[in-house]
């Protein structure tokens, strides 16, 4: 994916607030050395709290291998949510708090590279850069410059229950075709617990936008385009992406039977709880539904996962989802800073993250995961996956819920064409703004 550049007049009036944005380093002024044993001073670090719960091994091993070559710099490390986390980030930056490290998703960071506010880093100080993931690469990528590291990458595939499929088909095989699946499902429906009315086959979320832009790009069509005239527009109510959504709404009014309104962040409880034999997700997601307390420890080796097909006879194109790490632009400590991220996405770090079926940030390491069955569906999504707009308002439209909005309205009566039409009436006005 290349990324397109604005016109020159909009990014000079984006980077305008340079000087009024970025980290103050919440640790202090910081003493740092040519000898990395005599550099001192705190090192404030935000990671989300999927590390926290799924990885903490690896935050351990790299602080352990940190404070080896760094034992006078103190580690300040805090977990965010992804909830919170960017109102927390934008007031610590007005206030001059921010951390030194900071986690970004990589639908996230194009607000904060054209505000000023992440350091510029070599490509070539870090490890693998040379086979980073493009679509990762790409959101830390501006002008030529480099203003993150990627971290992970993710893809969406089908988790499903293969005790619930094998009984209803004969088969816990995953369908490979939609047609298939759809028969599939009909059959679990019919055979879901007696007097269980919220029991969803298929359980797809109303409001999810990330599944529904996937089927716009099954069909050919997108979120926004960028033009000859420099400006993004929203391009949602053009027939390709109109069948795109039109074609998800259906499958969730035909198969979610919970409250249509709900989101899809606590959907892989649905799936813990049997409430659902298949849901769109992340691989790791499987595990999560399997753990307690939101999950059931007897599903361990039900859940299995394997790629969702598409209307047109290939897979469902995936958003290639993920994070990125970067040192705050005002930073105290942005060499100790920067070494702290080289470790954190070396070799080793990303094996460690291979080994829990999450995806590297690199090709090279990838390659394995495509043929071991916990993620194969997963890995080999990430070539032909989507990405939100590269834009500067992209942030903006995530936030105040256009997407959402939009299909919420469809799923409460209002025509397809109409819903559309207001979504990129609300880009048009967001996307190519910063704030």
């Amino acid at each position: 994916m290349k990324r397109k550049l604005m016109a020159a007049s909009v990014v000079t009036a984006l980077v305008a607030g340079l000087a009024a944005c970025g980290s103050g380093g919440s640790g202090g002024p910081a003493k740092q050395s040519a000898d990395p044993r005599a550099t001192s001073g705190t090192l404030t670090i935000w990671l989300m709290n999927d590390a926290q719960s799924s990885w903490p091994e690896l935050v351990q091993q790299v602080n352990d291998e940190f404070a080896k070559t760094y034992p006078n710099v103190t580690i300040k490390l805090s977990y965010q949510t992804w909830a919170d986390k960017v109102n927390n980030l934008d007031t610590a930056l007005a206030q001059g708090t921010a951390p030194d490290v900071v986690e970004l998703g990589n639908t996230e960071t194009m607000k904060y590279i054209l505000g000023g506010s992440l350091l510029e880093e070599n490509k070539a100080d870090f490890e693998n850069s040379d086979a980073w993931i493009r679509g990762l690469e790409n959101t830390c990528d501006y002008n030529g410059k480099l203003y993150c590291v990627p971290y992970y990458a993710g893809a969406r595939v089908a988790v499903y229950n293969s005790t619930m499929l094998q009984q209803a088909t004969g088969s816990a095989d995953f369908p490979k075709t939609e047609d298939e699946l759809r028969a599939a499902m009909d059959k679990v429906q019919q055979g879901a617990p007696k007097g269980d009315k919220s029991f969803s086959a298929l359980y797809l979320p109303g409001p999810y936008w990330y599944a529904a832009m996937s089927y716009v790009a099954a069909y050919g069509g997108s979120i926004a385009k960028f033009d000859a005239a420099g400006n993004w527009h929203g391009t949602l109510e053009d027939p390709k992406a109109q069948q795109g959504i039109q074609h998800f709404v259906e499958l969730v009014k035909k198969y979610n039977h919970n409250d249509l309104t709900v989101n899809e962040l606590n959907q892989s409880d649905v799936l813990g709880k049997q409430k659902a034999a298949v849901i769109y997700g992340n691989g790791w997601e499987a595990g999560k539904a399997a753990t307690p307390p939101g999950g059931d420890a007897a599903l361990k080796d039900v859940l299995k996962v394997a790629g969702f097909p598409g209307p047109n006879g290939k897979p469902l194109p995936s958003f290639i989802g993920g994070s990125d790490l970067a040192v705050t632009a005002k930073s105290n400590v942005s060499d100790v800073a920067k070494a702290w991220i080289k470790l954190f996405t070396s070799t080793k770090s990303e094996a460690l993250l291979a080994s829990k079926n999450i995806l590297p940030n690199n090709l090279t390491q990838l390659d394995a995961l495509k043929y071991r069955p916990e993620t194969a569906a997963a890995a080999n999504a990430v070539p032909d996956a989507w990405f939100t707009p590269l834009a500067p308002g992209w942030a903006q439209v995530e936030k105040q819920n256009v997407l959402v909005d939009m299909l919420n309205s469809i799923l409460a009566g209002k025509s397809v064409d109409e819903a559309t039409k207001a979504a990129d009436a609300q880009i048009n006005q967001l996307i190519n703004n910063q704030s």
